[in-house]
């Protein structure tokens, strides 16, 4: 998807327990099983952010779903990125990668400092009042059958 001009990654998964997970191994399997599905999830991915002001989302290749393999791939490169991150001592200090896992990270901490900085951190309030614009109703057209979101 391309959200507000950046790439933003979503990976259609399924839990290993769902009683449907043996039946959908690939991209193609979804819309075979359930059909609809897909394009209905793209529906909502384009027109999710439109009603708070911000644009419909675009999505690369043409809307074209991509399968297994090529998310397999994704989720490799971008883990490699990640790893970079918490690892290099290049960062920039505004970038916090304390962690508890990467024994290679720089900024590896224990479990017990770790604890300390969550304690460190306030308590959680109600948060401010919920901003009027959030309430407002917006009617966009779908772009497919009514019936396949029901």
């Amino acid at each position: 998807m391309i959200d507000e001009g950046e790439t933003d990654w979503k990976i259609v998964c399924i839990d290993r327990n769902d009683p449907m997970a043996g039946e959908l191994n690939d991209i193609g399997d979804v819309e075979k099983k359930m059909p609809g599905y897909l394009e209905a999830t793209r529906d909502w991915f384009r027109i999710y952010k439109f009603p708070t002001g911000k644009p419909m989302n675009d999505f690369a290749f043409d809307g074209v779903w991509k399968d297994k393999a090529f998310a397999d791939n994704i989720i490799k490169e971008t883990n490699g990125h990640w790893k970079k991150l918490v690892s290099d001592k290049g960062v920039s200090d505004d970038v916090a990668t304390k962690n508890t896992s990467v024994q290679s990270s720089h900024s590896l901490i224990t479990v017990d400092e770790a604890t300390q900085v969550l304690n460190k951190v306030p308590a959680s309030s109600t948060g401010p009042a919920v901003e009027p614009s959030t309430q407002n109703q917006c009617f966009v057209k779908r772009t497919i059958p009514e019936h396949v979101c029901a």
